[in-house]
């Protein structure tokens, strides 16, 4: 049966065999995201349009991913086009300050319940190695607080320690000492948690607030309750890494719906609907270490 899956599934993407055989040539596995890899090889967009995209063999398909959360307003949504094109005509790369910005902070600071200063980044793994950089500066400490499994991009601070044994990204190529810099403790294990708070050692503790592998796996409500409680008490910065979850659980993302405002907050693409961005927004005493 699988074999005739396959069959069937060749025959109906002549066009994306061919060009996945070309990207083998000129890509690392032959793709550009480790979350393109499809077996038996990746579906190569022509165009999407709403909630749909065509392939470039002219199969219409339903998209559920939209942009991995990243397109609340579907694909080339006719606001966002008119928006964009405005921009283009009037410069992308200015070297130098803008209105625009002002009015985007504003708009990004009415929102997310933690963003009291905000500085933008150009994706969700630069804002969460500038969060943790900044945590250390203000804090004076080294050590980090990961949960397992919780992903915060490709930065060597918070991939140390990780393992590809459960879809976390290998720990391979970093140095030793990074390794040691940080602990890493089952998501919701609140006795392990709360004891290493207490010690009062760490810079930070960061998680996604909705749990590991896009919160599918779920993290309890207690436990973020519960890091809220130890971090501050401990003099530890809180970082909720919410590039899955922002403007998504609700307009304040995971902090705004459960009520718990962390002192760090990281937002990637979703921020930019769906183009190149991100940010680390919070508190103006750490903000202000910059």
């Amino acid at each position: 049966m699988p074999t005739a899956i396959n069959q069937r599934f060749l025959e109906q993407h002549p066009g994306s065999a061919n060009l996945s055989r070309e990207a083998l040539k000129l890509f690392p596995s032959g793709i550009t995201h480790d979350i393109r890899a499809f077996k038996p090889f990746p579906i190569y967009i022509d165009h999407a349009t709403g909630s749909r995209k065509w392939d470039v063999d002219g199969n219409e398909i339903i998209d559920y991913v939209m942009g991995h959360g990243a397109l609340l307003f579907g694909h080339a949504n006719p606001i966002l086009v008119k928006a964009i094109t405005k921009q283009i005509s009037l410069g992308t790369h200015y070297g130098g300050s803008s209105d625009a910005e002002i009015r985007w902070a504003n708009a990004v600071q009415s929102l997310i319940p933690s963003a009291h200063k905000i500085r933008f980044t150009s994706s969700g793994t630069e804002a969460t190695m500038l969060a943790v950089r900044l945590a250390r500066a203000f804090t004076g400490r080294d050590k980090l607080l990961k949960l397992r499994d919780h992903f915060h991009g490709w930065n060597d601070s918070l991939a140390a320690g990780s393992s590809n044994t459960s879809g976390g990204i290998s720990s391979t190529g970093l140095p030793s000492g990074l390794q040691e810099s940080i602990t890493i403790i089952d998501q919701n294990n609140r006795k392990e948690i709360a004891s290493a708070l207490n010690s009062g050692l760490y810079a930070a503790a960061i998680c996604e607030p909705s749990g590991y592998h896009w919160g599918t796996a779920p993290l309890d409500i207690e436990t973020l309750a519960l890091l809220r409680e130890k971090t501050s008490a401990s003099g530890t910065i809180l970082i909720f890494d919410e590039v899955i979850t922002g403007f998504r659980c609700s307009p304040g993302g995971a902090q705004g719906f459960y009520g718990v405002t962390p002192d760090l907050t990281t937002v990637a693409k979703i921020l930019g609907g769906g183009y190149p961005a991100g940010a680390v927004v919070g508190r103006s005493d750490i903000m202000d270490v910059m």
